[in-house]
């Protein structure tokens, strides 16, 4: 793209905003090679880098990037044998304690998982360089200065150098302070030429004897090195020599290890540019609270609320700007002042930042096209050396411009065919026009010429514009009014500031029939934009107000729909505690029952089923207190198929059975050791297949189990061996459980203890047994033992 351009529409000063928010000298240097780019993917790409940094900026506040020096000319020098001094070794370690600290910080986006478009690749080309880094760190300081401990040498030399200065100081004291002090012109000890002087008068100059170094500007005072520090002062020098020589040596040293890896800085400092690069693109849109446009390759712009960037964001008018899809020039009509130069100015400067890679100052969803070049005749280039008039100066510029235009060029034309005769100049202005139109060009241009407020009417392709005024305030309002032409408010204007109203009269009978047509037909479509735009803005402010209401009433049905959750949660939290209590006390009467029948023996007319099924309608009484948890469990049970022989658990009574055969209305017959009861399949639950060998020594068990149709709450063992004891201790535990007894008595005898403390160890490993004790006295003693179950 020509360079002409950038200095027409200022996007320099475009870089010259974006370089004070660059750290890094290298980031500079890529801010002023900054160029609108022609190729789209280019351009999607450098779009990509700056939303990267508007992310990154958004959630951590921008990339850490400190101030860096460029260290490219360091790094060449290494490169052909150098030796690097202390500050340039200084700068390349900040640039690879950069390194280290950069990678830290996008440490925390990979482990969130945030991806990018570019960054991640970019922070993956950083290489540290870890024992660099910490040998730099411990030889320099950050303004170049050698460390004490950079080398034992060094340290053993500035040690005494400190200790020579002190006994020279010693020396200068006992001077200054002693008989002679009258003979000096101060009571200072001062430097020059590297060595401790004192100020003396100079008629006393032979009291010290020494050497002469210098004199005051008056000749009165001289600075003499006694003879006293002379020794003391050379040596001084010597160690000065030798520290300097050691600073060479570590410089060179350090030089040498640093060289290998000259590839490794350049890579890191030019990633450091590009990352620092990204990051003044993030702030200067953020600056500008500008937007990513879409790039469109027809080059349809459609760009909404533009603002020109280096107008004060909180004074710019912001003006929507439309071209290429529908019509692909715009004539912008209109008296001078009212900002039509400013909208060309707008559409260019913007249209080139968005091709560099910037983000543009205008809302979301705005649209750049790709040019391969803008031109633009803005501005008076008059040029005085040549003599050439402002006509002539404005033509030169068209013509260079007309010989280069292509179908995928832009091109600002400012007062198009102004500075000569009108007539000639409204007719050169609409050729100009036709030529650049058959070309294919796409064209932004302004015109006071009333001629050129027809042309948008009479070719396809081109649009009238014009720039609002406002007739009350006598002032422009900078506003685009795309498809009404400018018209002219002389009159207006005249008539308000109080010219004498024949004076306006006797003028408009000098303009043509035509003429004034035009402007009323102006003038009444600028009236239906006005009416229309304030019939807009009142539909916006209602649409906004329902949109408010119709949150406010989601807020409001949302809080509903909580509360009537809680309420209902809470009531049946409140009928299962009242379920509870009532369940507690039916189980007291329930196992005085089951005592009843099993003293009635096999013609008690109460029978084991029935009671089971009475505790299931207790347990019925229950409420479920999730509701999402009940849609979780039914479909979950939609999912299951049961068959006969299939191992159940039955969410009642939380037993495991046998599925036997299925009923109609959706029961099963589920044998439950001892027991046959129907139940409903929403009570089921399928276990999965267990292997062969449990299975099997489940089946025993519950066998043995079931080989006793009747079973008590006491278990009497005594007179029984050990082994069998507990093993009818171990099968009666399991038949009171499967019961449902709550706690039963084991009797097994005082004798010698043996039988007592086996059914005591049973019983503490056993998982249903929640508590276990010796009866009372009157009940027997530590000659039985009271078994309470687990609930």
């Amino acid at each position: 793209m020509n360079n002409k351009i950038s200095k027409t529409l200022e996007f320099e000063k475009i870089k010259q905003q974006l370089q004070n928010f660059a750290a890094t000298d290298q980031g500079i240097d890529k801010i002023q090679a900054l160029r609108p780019e022609t190729d789209p993917e280019k351009v999607i790409a450098l779009q990509n880098e700056t939303e990267d940094g508007r992310k990154v900026l958004r959630l951590k506040g921008g990339i850490p990037m400190p101030r860096l020096k460029s260290i490219r000319s360091h790094l060449k020098r290494l490169e052909i044998g150098g030796t690097l001094n202390g500050k340039e070794i200084a700068e390349i370690g900040r640039v690879l304690s950069t390194t280290r600290e950069i990678i830290q910080f996008f440490q925390w986006f990979e482990d969130n998982e945030i991806p990018f478009f570019v960054l991640d690749e970019l922070v993956d080309r950083l290489v540290v360089l870890p024992e660099i880094t910490r040998k730099i760190q411990a030889t320099v300081y950050e303004d170049g200065t050698i460390q004490n401990d950079a080398s034992p040498a060094l340290k053993g030399i500035r040690t005494g150098i400190k200790q020579g200065e002190q006994n020279i100081r010693t020396k200068l004291d006992d001077i200054i302070r002693g008989n002679k002090a009258s003979y000096l012109s101060d009571a200072i000890i001062t430097i020059r030429n590297d060595r401790f002087v004192i100020p003396v008068k100079v008629e006393y100059r032979n009291q010290f004897g020494g050497i002469v170094h210098d004199q005051s500007s008056t000749g009165q005072t001289l600075y003499i090195e006694p003879q006293a520090i002379l020794d003391l002062n050379n040596h001084l020098r010597q160690l000065a020599a030798q520290e300097k020589a050691e600073i060479e040596r570590i410089l060179y040293e350090l030089s040498m290890e640093i060289e290998p890896f000259t590839q490794e800085l350049y890579g890191n400092s030019e990633v450091l540019a590009t990352l620092d690069f990204i990051n003044a693109k993030a702030r200067y849109a953020d600056s500008l609270k500008a937007t990513r446009p879409t790039i469109s390759k027809e080059n349809h712009i459609a760009i909404w609320k533009a603002r020109h960037p280096l107008i004060d964001q909180n004074d710019v008018v912001a003006n929507d700007l439309i071209l290429g899809e529908a019509y692909q020039a715009i004539v912008i009509t209109g008296p001078n002042t009212g900002g039509k130069t400013i909208m060309l100015k707008t559409l260019g400067i913007i249209q080139m930042m968005g091709q560099s890679g910037l983000q543009i100052p205008a809302d979301e969803d705005s649209q750049i096209g790709i040019f391969t070049e803008i031109f633009a005749d803005i501005g008076d280039e008059q040029s005085i050396e040549q003599s050439l008039s402002t006509f002539s100066s404005h033509m030169t510029n068209i013509v260079s411009i007309l010989n280069q235009i292509d179908d995928k060029s832009l091109v600002l034309l400012d007062e198009l065919g102004s500075g000569t005769d009108p007539q000639e100049g409204a007719s050169l202005a609409i050729s100009i026009l036709d030529y650049i139109g058959g070309i294919g060009s796409y064209v932004m241009a302004t015109t006071h010429y009333p001629e050129l407020k027809a042309y948008g009417y009479n070719r396809s392709g081109t649009i009238n514009a014009s720039m609002e005024f406002n007739v009350e305030t006598l002032a422009p309002t900078y506003r685009l009014q795309i498809g009404v032409p400018g018209r002219s408010n002389a009159f207006d204007i005249s008539k308000r500031l109080g010219l004498n109203p024949s004076i306006i009269d006797q003028a408009r009978s000098f303009i043509d029939v035509d003429s004034q047509n035009l402007n009323e037909m102006i003038a009444d479509l600028e009236q239906k934009r006005r009416v229309t735009e304030k019939e807009s803005m009142q539909l916006q402010a209602q649409l906004e107000e329902s949109d408010k209401l119709l949150a406010d009433l989601k807020r409001a049905n949302e809080k509903l729909e909580t509360n009537k959750e809680k309420i209902i949660e809470d009531a049946k939290k409140e009928a299962n505690k009242l379920v509870d209590t009532a369940k507690e006390e039916a189980e007291f009467l329930l196992q005085e029952i089951r005592e009843m029948q099993l003293n009635m023996g096999t013609s008690g007319s109460i029978k084991e089923h029935e009671l089971i099924d009475l505790r299931r309608q207790f347990n019925d009484l229950r409420q479920d207190e999730s509701l999402a948890k009940n849609k979780v469990l039914r479909k979950e049970k939609e999912k299951k198929i049961l068959k006969p022989g299939d191992e159940v658990i039955t969410e009642t009574y939380g037993q495991r059975g046998t599925l036997v055969e299925k009923k109609g209305n959706g029961e099963w017959v589920v044998q439950m050791g001892i027991m046959k009861m129907k139940l409903p399949e929403s009570d089921l639950r399928l276990i999965k297949e267990e292997p062969q060998q449990q299975k099997r020594q489940r089946q025993i068990a519950t066998v043995k189990s079931a080989s006793s149709s009747h079973v008590a709450t006491q278990l009497d063992l005594r007179g029984q061996r050990y082994e069998e004891a507990l093993a009818e201790v171990d099968q009666y535990l399991d038949a009171a459980l499967l019961a449902g007894y709550p706690q039963v008595t084991i009797v097994h005898g005082k004798g010698t203890g043996a039988l007592r403390k086996g059914v005591g160890d049973l019983l503490k490993r056993h998982p249903q047994v929640l508590s276990y004790e010796y009866a009372p006295v009157n009940a027997g003693g530590n000659g039985a033992t009271i078994v309470t179950f687990r609930g």
